[in-house]
């Protein structure tokens, strides 16, 4: 064994041992419980980056750890490999998006072989390549034929930048989430999936996720936006047309003076060319590109529609005004009742069109009678009694739906998932358009629709496939068809990925049931809360799917979720000429310092630099560090250890090489240690029945010590906490006596669990410490620890002694010490007996294994 730690004489040797020995591959296995731990699977954009590292090290963390359980596991890889990135870095630099990823995942597998991920390899998936896209145009047929999925005329969320539509997940704070241009609307015809036909089981089958974060559950639950209220139907006076208005409670029916509709609702479009004024007022609205912020913070205007509904109880007609503030899809509805008398917002708009502002109350007999109330201050009428009376209202809702005047109704937030996409980079959606314009799905048997990889985009505001005439013009039964020209939103590919991962060879369908039944549910899946109510919702709406297809047995695709935090960095700007912001890598940065804060920076060129404060990585902000960099420099494990050490996972740490150093220095601690180790002494074993004390406390922080690492990783997944408990325990050890044979066999046993322990976060020290050691087999298959009841059952207790209830000294007593005996061994202390020499005892107070308190006069 060498004297020092040297990372790269021994890491490339480990890995590419790892690799010709196929250590991680796993097949099904009838007879070992299975485990499938799961990272979410990273885009492949050129080059890793920390938070990649902080994903996957986590996951494979969790995978060796489930290994030395026994476990059968599966810790699979893959690369969500189309999306517009790609198109956009390829025309940038003159590639095709094809030849720029296959290149990108290249380079990136080599930067993650580097870090010793216990991947099984064999199963690693590239959703751009047609074998895994087949299945996926074979699953949207399949759905199409089950009535799941269609296409229609629609007002999208569209980005004018990437020039293609969002769906409403995409979209935040009105904003592009790829590239923050606002959002516009059209509308054009798009294909959709029925995601709202799973609304109830999406937002039910919460409950069963136990051990996913409360806050992904909530988000979930948030954008499905349950809503239990009423339908009612308003008929329009002097017309034989009708309204549907949705409420959410009896009381704003009785208390709507008038009623709103958006510019895009099917009434309101009948109504173009009806009048000038009302004309030009839709029109304005719809040539106008708004985003949900230019909605929600613009001026609420509207137009009276020239008709009036019938009040379904009152008779009262109420009048129809056309909005500029309700969408249909940014609301539960797209048609609301006006409540002045208790909504601001009502009132203001009513009070700005001299509207009515009335209520309806209802007599203690319950009849129903008008009693209309016109006011210029809405304070004077929020309270009505009779209309906040939870009996009086129970006892109209049943009237009136009785009367057949309103029926319940529950609606969702969620919409139909929009999966067209306007890009050329993504899967083919596998329909074509005849010559009469009928629209078909493409025959099972001609799948997969391939789509052309050796295309250069030239204009990145335009779908190449568009004018590709050769790709797009087929012959179908003689006569010219026509190939649907969008692609699949990529969020298709990254549904279903986990669950290939399962059977990634499989040529009979879409998944082999009986391997996907075995590994799934995920046990455990791990990622980031950014893809909550994207990937997330997404996620599990298509494992419900593939149950329903009877692809998979299970009714949520996994059972733990884990969402990591940020990783932050330094971040540095200087503002041009032109007023951009110019951010600054902050390597290239000379810092001064005052009280450990940031008082100076000033880049290579001289720029006086603006700090910004921690924030994540990214490439906007120019504050990402090269993951590879820093392990040719410090060594895998070392990156390996600060990452999980830092902070605990599902939080945001801040990135210091300082940090990065003192995991260094631990590993050579423990390397340093086990040298000298072997160096001076052979292979012994311990008598643990023959132990001095300062022996059996040792062992016994050894053994308490396997027992908190277990804990924070199984129960807890506090792998910082476990690292600091390894950490602890390791500077005693090197402190640790080793005089003679009992102290040597001790360090022995010590030395061999400390680096189990050390295991799923620094594999390759591990693995060649253990050896070193004298253990012939490879601690990849070695298990983990197991605790020494015995060695941590304490024999003896500290017992507070207390004079008067006031805290004087603590004895050590044997464990389960009787009154009697802590009382004698406590009154022939030297110094308590002079004290006791002043006022003799006259009571105490004794409680086993805690406390005796001497009471004196």
């Amino acid at each position: 064994m060498q004297e020092f730690y040297s990372p790269k004489e021994i890491e490339t040797k480990i890995q590419k041992y790892w690799e010709e020995n196929k250590i991680f591959q796993v097949k099904e296995r009838v007879d070992k419980k299975k485990f499938y731990c799961l990272s979410m699977l990273p885009y492949p954009s050129g080059k890793l980056h920390i938070g990649h590292v902080r994903n996957y090290t986590i996951g494979d963390v969790i995978s060796r750890y489930q290994r030395m359980l026994g476990k059968n596991v599966l810790y699979p890889i893959g690369w969500d490999a189309f999306g517009l990135p790609a198109e956009q870095a390829a025309n940038k630099n003159k590639k095709s998006p094809a030849a720029w990823t296959y290149s990108n995942i290249n380079y990136m597998k080599k930067q993650l072989k580097m870090l010793g991920f216990s991947y099984d390899w064999s199963r690693e998936i590239t959703t751009c390549k047609p074998e895994y896209y087949r299945w996926e145009q074979w699953f949207f047929n399949t759905l199409y034929q089950k009535g799941l999925v269609y296409k229609k005329n629609s007002t999208i969320n569209w980005c004018p930048q990437d020039q293609t539509v969002l769906a409403n997940e995409q979209v935040v704070d009105g904003c592009c989430w790829r590239c923050n241009s606002k959002i516009e609307h059209k509308n054009i015809p798009q294909w959709f999936i029925k995601i709202t036909n799973y609304s109830e089981q999406l937002l039910h089958d919460l409950n069963k996720l136990k051990d996913w974060p409360i806050k992904i559950k909530d988000m979930q639950k948030n954008w499905i936006g349950r809503s239990e209220g009423f339908e009612i139907i308003f008929k329009i006076s002097n017309n034989n047309q009708f309204l549907k208005v949705y409420a959410t409670n009896i009381k704003k029916l009785m208390e709507a003076t008038y009623i709103t509709v958006s510019i895009n609702h099917p009434f309101t479009l009948k109504l173009i060319n009806s009048n000038p004024k009302l004309t030009s007022f839709i029109q304005k609205y719809h040539s106008v590109k708004l985003s949900e912020v230019d909605i929600t913070n613009m001026e609420k205007q509207g137009v009276y529609s020239n008709f009036n509904a019938i009040h379904p109880v009152t008779n009262q007609e109420l009048p129809i005004w056309i909005t500029n503030f309700l969408f249909i899809n940014n609301n539960l509805t797209d048609i609301a009742l006006g409540t002045p008398i208790s909504n601001k917002k009502d009132w203001a708009f009513a009070t700005k069109y001299n509207l009515p502002i009335t209520t309806h109350p209802i007599k203690n007999n319950d009849s129903i009678t008008i009693n209309s109330i016109n006011s210029n201050n809405i304070e004077e009428y929020k309270e009505h009694k009779q209309l906040s009376d939870p009996t009086i209202l129970d006892k109209l809702t049943k009237k009136l739906i009785n009367l057949g005047i309103i029926t319940r109704k529950i609606k969702y937030r969620l919409r139909d998932w929009c999966i067209s996409r306007q890009r050329y980079w993504g899967v083919p959606i596998p329909m074509i358009t005849l010559k009469n314009n009928d629209v078909i799905p493409v025959a099972m048997k001609q799948l997969p629709v391939i789509l052309p990889e050796d295309i250069n985009i030239e204009d990145n505001f335009k779908n190449p496939l568009i004018n590709n005439n050769p790709w797009k013009n087929i012959i179908y039964n003689g006569d010219l068809a026509i190939r649907e020209t969008d692609t699949f939103d990529t969020f298709i590919e990254s549904s279903w990925y986990y669950a290939r991962h399962t059977c990634p060879n499989y040529d009979k369908g879409m998944l082999n049931p009986n391997a996907a039944n075995y590994w799934l549910p995920i046990d455990q899946y791990v990622g980031g809360i950014e893809h909550a109510v994207m990937h997330l919702m997404y996620f599990r709406f298509f494992h419900k799917l593939m149950r329903d297809l009877n692809l998979v047995n299970s009714d949520e695709p996994a059972k733990k979720l884990l969402c990591q935090g940020m990783v932050l960095n330094d971040a540095f700007y200087y503002v041009s000429e032109n007023k951009e912001r110019i951010w600054v890598n902050p390597k290239n940065v000379s810092i001064k310092y005052k009280k450990g804060k940031i008082v100076r920076a000033v880049d290579k060129k001289g720029h006086e630099l603006i700090y910004a404060g921690m924030l994540k990585m990214s490439k906007s902000k120019n504050n990402g560090v090269d993951p590879q960099m820093i392990v040719e420099k410090y060594g895998a494990d070392t990156v390996r250890l600060f990452v999980m050490f830092a902070a605990p996972p599902e939080m945001p740490f801040e990135w210091k090489e300082a940090g990065i150093k003192g995991a260094k220095r631990f590993l050579n601690r423990i390397w340093k240690l086990t040298h000298d180790h072997i160096q001076h002494n052979s292979i012994l074993l311990l008598d643990i029945n023959n132990l001095n004390k300062k022996q059996t406390n040792l062992r016994q922080e050894l053994h308490k010590t396997i027992a908190k690492v277990t804990h924070d990783i199984e129960n807890r997944q506090m792998f910082n906490t476990a690292i600091s408990s390894i950490m602890e325990f390791v500077n005693q050890l090197i402190k640790a006596p080793k005089d003679n044979k009992q102290d040597c066999a001790l360090m022995q046993e010590a030395l061999n669990v400390i680096i189990r322990l050390i295991y799923p976060f620094t594999p390759h020290i591990a693995f060649v410490l253990w050896k070193v050691l004298g253990n012939k087999e490879d601690i990849d298959y070695v298990p983990w620890p197991n605790v020494d009841l015995r060695a941590i059952a304490e024999n003896e207790k500290k017992i507070i002694i207390q004079f008067n209830g006031k805290f004087y000294c603590t004895i050590t007593m044997p464990i389960n010490s009787d009154e009697v005996t802590v009382c004698k061994y406590t009154l022939q202390n030297t110094s308590i007996k002079r004290f006791l020499k002043k006022n003799r005892p006259y009571g105490k107070i004794f409680i086993k294994n805690k406390l005796l308190n001497i009471i004196q006069k």
